[in-house]
């Protein structure tokens, strides 16, 4: 199936109202493209821990969307055109140029899924869930991953780095908080390790959906793991329901600048002796996240691993 791509350059103030235009006229998958800096609230739902520097913004902004070639085109920019002038009386609406282009035949929902290949760490095999085993695997700890929507295939350094510290950490009665659970693969590679139980945590309603499934592919039952939605941050009550001085381990892949609130909270958690560690961590970051935890009473700081560009850093409860 082929796609025909539109363009239409609007500005920055009509934006949701054209979204909201185009998507009552039964259009979906709208990607906007403009240059406001990200709020602090913005940055901190997105994983990544620094931004490139963005052009001025001039107020301009281009919506992305699509149409099969089967629809009737004309009729289609009509509507729109004439949904733009009854906006143009209550806001801004700029130039409303559309320019068209043609996509590739492709499957764009599943597109991404060639650059997920198996991989190993240390002797852990971490395995697409649509691959095929290969034969030189057999033999190594398997964890079968389909991150679906949700972030995490276990291929970024910092996932392989919390993985090698787990390897490290994780005992038979071991407990695990996992912070940012993302697919669920560091609770589920916990668990496979050998940890009596996990508690995954994320933002991301997703990461809920994709954790239980991949829970289910690795045959591990979701009565050794619940995963539940929210900031434990900023929500009490889910703060609560994960529970206090009840973890071995609390493990968090999240960006610095997440991390270090998050070691002011985290030894209310973890029982006397846990281990808290993190990754997520830019080399540039470093220094400051290994200064907020050298300066938090609590904590000892075990030893810090890194990988390409990326830290990992590992401290223990000592009071």
């Amino acid at each position: 199936m082929k796609w025909n791509k539109y363009t239409l350059k609007t500005t920055t103030a009509a934006t949701d109202l054209v979204s909201g235009m185009l998507i009552d006229l039964g259009i979906d998958g709208i990607e906007i493209k403009d240059n406001i800096p990200l709020s602090q609230e913005d940055k901190k739902k997105m994983f990544i821990d620094f931004l490139p520097e963005l052009p001025e913004d001039k107020g301009e902004a281009f919506l992305s969307f699509y149409m099969e070639e089967t629809e009737n085109e004309e009729e289609k920019l009509k509507e729109i055109q004439e949904g733009l002038k009854e906006l143009a009386d209550f806001v801004d609406v700029g130039e409303c140029t559309i320019e068209k282009g043609e996509t590739e035949d492709k499957d764009w929902i599943n597109n991404w899924k060639q650059y997920f290949k198996s991989f190993t760490v240390d002797d852990i095999v971490i395995k697409p869930t649509w691959e095929e085993m290969k034969d030189e695997y057999r033999d190594k700890l398997m964890i079968e991953i389909d991150p679906g929507i949700a972030f995490g295939t276990g291929m970024h350094e910092t996932t392989q780095l919390c993985i090698k510290q787990l390897k490290k950490y994780v005992q038979s009665d071991t407990n695990i908080l996992d912070v940012g659970c993302g697919s669920g693969i560091l609770s589920i590679v916990s668990l496979k390790l050998g940890a009596k139980a996990a508690v995954g945590i994320d933002i991301d309603e997703n990461a809920i959906t994709a954790t239980y499934e991949n829970l289910e592919k690795n045959n591990i039952s979701q009565e050794s793991c619940s995963v539940y939605a929210g900031n434990i941050l900023e929500d009490e009550s889910l703060a609560e329901k994960a529970g206090f001085e009840c973890y071995d381990i609390v493990v968090a892949n999240i960006l610095a600048d997440v991390l270090i609130p998050l070691s002011d909270i985290v030894p209310k958690h973890l029982k006397m002796g846990g281990y808290f560690i993190t990754s997520g961590i830019i080399d540039t970051k470093e220094a400051e996240v290994v200064k907020v935890i050298e300066e938090n009473p609590h904590f000892e700081i075990v030893e810090v691993t890194r990988q390409n560009d990326w830290s990992s850093v590992t401290a223990k409860r000592i009071s």
